[in-house]
C-alpha cells in the first residue's frame, strides 16, 4: 500500500518529487494521463506503483487515493499560452480534476494534500516582491484555474478537516522539463535551441524578470510541507521560490556563454497573459516550513544545461 501519491508523476515536477521519495525508501504511487507527461520520464522510477489515468474521471481519483496518506498534487495543464488558446481544457484538467481529487482524498481518508499553486495567481501587479497577503489578480485562464484550486484546498480544510498545504511555485526549471513544446518553460526552450545552435525567441523586450526556481528547491519545499505539523501549515498557502530575480536578457547572456551559442535572440511581441515581473517573498515558507533555497539560480542553470546537453 503506497503511503504517498504523486499526481502528474510523468511530468517535470511530479517525476522529481517521486524520485526524491523513492530515493529515501518511501512507498509511492504515481498517476498520469500523458497529456503532457512523458513515458520516458518514468525511467528510474520502476519502484513506484504507476496508474495511467485522467483525474477528470472521479473513478481514477478514487482508485489512486485508496490507501494513500499524503498526496502531492502536481498534475495540471501548466501553461499560460495553452490556457489562452483553450481555456475549457485548462479548467477541466486543473479545476475539475482538483475537485475530483479532493473528494476522493476525503473519502479515502487521506491525511494531507500538498498542492502545486502558481505565482500567476498574483497577476501583473507592480508590487514586488509578491507576498501571500496580496490580493490575487489572475490575468490568464491558467492563473484563474490554479487559484480556484487553492480556494478548494482551503475550503476542504475548513469544511471537512482535510489537511491541505498550497505552495505557489515561481518559474520552476531543471532536468526533465519538456523543451520541445511551444508551451514549455522558457529556460527549457532556450537550452534546447541554443545547444542545437538555433535562435531562441524572447517575447517582449527581454527586460521582464523572473524568480527562476531550480527544481531541487521545489522538491525540498514539498517534502517540508508534507512533514510539517498540521497546526502550523494546514490550510496555509505560501510561496516556493528563491527570493531573487533576473531578466531574460541577462539569462540569455549566461546561457550563451555556457551553451556556446554565438547568435542573438529574436524578439517578438509580448504574449497575452504573460506577467512582466515576478519576485517572491519567501519569508512565510521560512517561518512555517523552515524552507530556504538549497540551490541558487546560476548553479541550477549550470546543472540544467549539463542535463540537456547529456540528454540531447
Amino acid at each position: 500500500m503506497a503511503k504517498y501519491l504523486v499526481t502528474g508523476a510523468a511530468g517535470f515536477i511530479g517525476r522529481s518529487i517521486a524520485a526524491a521519495l523513492l530515493a529515501r525508501g518511501e512507498s509511492v504511487r504515481g498517476v498520469d494521463s500523458f497529456i503532457t507527461g512523458k513515458r520516458a520520464n518514468l525511467a528510474g522510477l520502476e519502484a513506484m506503483e504507476f496508474v495511467e489515468g485522467d483525474l477528470s474521471d472521479p473513478a481514477v481519483c478514487a482508485r489512486v487515493c485508496k490507501g494513500a496518506e499524503i498526496v502531492f498534487h502536481e498534475a495540471a495543464l501548466a501553461s499560460v499560452p495553452r490556457s489562452v488558446a483553450d481555456p475549457v481544457s485548462t479548467n477541466r484538467h486543473c479545476v475539475t480534476a482538483t475537485l475530483n481529487l479532493l473528494v476522493a482524498a476525503r473519502e479515502a481518508g487521506v491525511r494531507r494534500v500538498v498542492y502545486a499553486g502558481s505565482s500567476s495567481a498574483y497577476g501583473d501587479t507592480p508590487t514586488l516582491p509578491k507576498h501571500e497577503g496580496m490580493l490575487p489578480n489572475p490575468i490568464s485562464p491558467y492563473a484563474v484555474a490554479k487559484l480556484a484550486g487553492e480556494h478548494y484546498m482551503r475550503a476542504f480544510t475548513r469544511v471537512y478537516g482535510l489537511e491541505t498545504v498550497v505552495l505557489r511555485y515561481f518559474n520552476v526549471f531543471g532536468p526533465y522539463q519538456d523543451p520541445t513544446s511551444h508551451y514549455s518553460g522558457v529556460l527549457a526552450i532556450f537550452c534546447r535551441k541554443m545547444l542545437a545552435g538555433e535562435q531562441p525567441t524572447i517575447y517582449g523586450d527581454g527586460e521582464q524578470s523572473r524568480d527562476f526556481t531550480y527544481i531541487d528547491n521545489v522538491v525540498h519545499a514539498n517534502l517540508l510541507a508534507a512533514a510539517a505539523p498540521a497546526e502550523k501549515v494546514s490550510g496555509q498557502m505560501m510561496n516556493a521560490a528563491t527570493g531573487s530575480r533576473i531578466t531574460l536578457n541577462e539569462t540569455f547572456r549566461i546561457l550563451r556563454e555556457w551553451t556556446g551559442y554565438s547568435g542573438k535572440p529574436a524578439y517578438a511581441e509580448p504574449r497575452a497573459g504573460d506577467v512582466r515581473d515576478s519576485l517572491a517573498d519567501i519569508s512565510l515558507a521560512g517561518k512555517l516550513l523552515g524552507y530556504k533555497p538549497i540551490v541558487d539560480f546560476r548553479e541550477g542553470l549550470r546543472r540544467t544545461v549539463q542535463w540537456y546537453r547529456g540528454s540531447a
